[in-house]
């Protein structure tokens, strides 16, 4: 039975690649960071906490890593674990450094040091290439990066440590450079949930408006589902690698918010205010990238699509504020 180590377990990503691992017969092991609210710490794991184990553990605390990955000795390390939200990034730019580039290193060190002979996979993100587009409207691998953002520098830190330890030491260290990809798991403070959950508290009556900042951002939107197979795929390549993982199209915010206001026969233009406060200091214009590497070499696709996810996400929220609407009307 292999043993998987998973920062970032109890987030959308880290919980589907644990249930994803378990189906593959994994000894699943992950860090949670502690919150005030014991509650709020591992909600999306609720189906499977029986069969997996978790510790209290964080990716500035190096030594506590090292003691755990001394005692778990696993053979695939998947660091998930990250300050994700890259608006907010602007608001609290050391941590998010601190998190996204120094975390990395530490974990890092501490498997260069206790079980330098797994795998290590990093969560890099396409917010690393900034407003860089080639000539044909992609993002790939060699495309320039040039991140508009802390989130998105802090990333590139990442992403090019864990090359340098790669080829320094010999190690089998991947990275995933993924595009956006959403799930009912997702933030309701993402856009995409964001949206989804706000139209349909205007639908039951809730809510009014919809606040939002620029609808003219174009993003290259998966499922996590999908995306955390390419992980295990990407990591389990013979050839330590890095690959970028996107569905290939692009759809810009307000494709995003007239489609799902649509289907709940909703006009969006009725709702829809843009609040500065939204809006990034240096915005991201375009994203839109090419996973052919990934889809050759690796064999993988994508299952969903654009249309699919947001049903999916629809589905979600629609069970979730019909019952918020029953206990509301029950209580007054």
């Amino acid at each position: 039975m292999k043993k998987a180590f998973i920062t970032g377990i109890t987030g959308q990503d880290g919980s589907y690649l644990a249930e994803y691992l378990l189906t593959l017969g994994y000894d699943v092991h992950g860090i949670v960071r502690r919150n005030s609210t014991a509650e709020n710490q591992d909600t999306r794991l609720s189906d499977i906490t029986s069969d997996i184990t978790t510790y209290y553990g964080d990716l500035l605390d190096q030594g506590g890593i090292e003691r755990l990955l001394d005692k778990i000795q696993p053979d695939e390390i998947y660091n998930i674990g990250a300050q994700s939200h890259v608006r907010i990034s602007f608001d609290i730019p050391q941590f998010t450094v601190q998190t996204n580039a120094i975390g990395v290193l530490n974990i890092l060190e501490a498997y260069r040091r206790s079980c330098p002979d797994a795998k290590f996979y990093q969560a890099s993100s396409s917010e690393m290439f900034g407003n860089s587009i080639d000539d044909d409207g992609f993002q790939r691998e060699t495309t320039p990066m040039t991140p508009v953002s802390p989130y998105g520098c802090a990333k590139l830190f990442g992403y090019s440590i864990v090359r340098n330890y790669r080829r320094a030491y010999g190690l089998h260290a991947t990275n995933g450079i993924l595009f956006n990809h959403e799930s009912p798991r997702r933030g309701s403070n993402f856009v995409t949930n964001k949206v989804v959950k706000t139209a349909l508290e205007i639908k039951y009556g809730l809510k009014d408006k919809l606040e939002l900042g620029n609808m003219d951002a174009y993003r290259d939107w998966g499922h996590s589902k999908d995306y955390v197979k390419a992980m295990h795929q990407i990591l389990n390549h013979e050839v330590a690698d890095d690959f970028v993982v996107s569905t290939m199209t692009t759809h810009s915010v307000r494709e995003l918010v007239d489609y799902v206001f649509t289907q709940l026969n909703l006009n969006y233009k009725d709702y829809i205010i843009q609040n500065p406060k939204f809006l990034r200091p240096e915005e991201l214009k375009y994203l839109k990238g090419d996973s052919t590497k990934c889809r050759e070499i690796l064999g993988w696709k994508p299952e969903y699509t654009f249309e699919s996810m947001l049903d999916e996400m629809i589905e979600y929220w629609d069970d979730q504020i019909r019952i918020k609407k029953m206990v509301l009307e029950k209580r007054y």
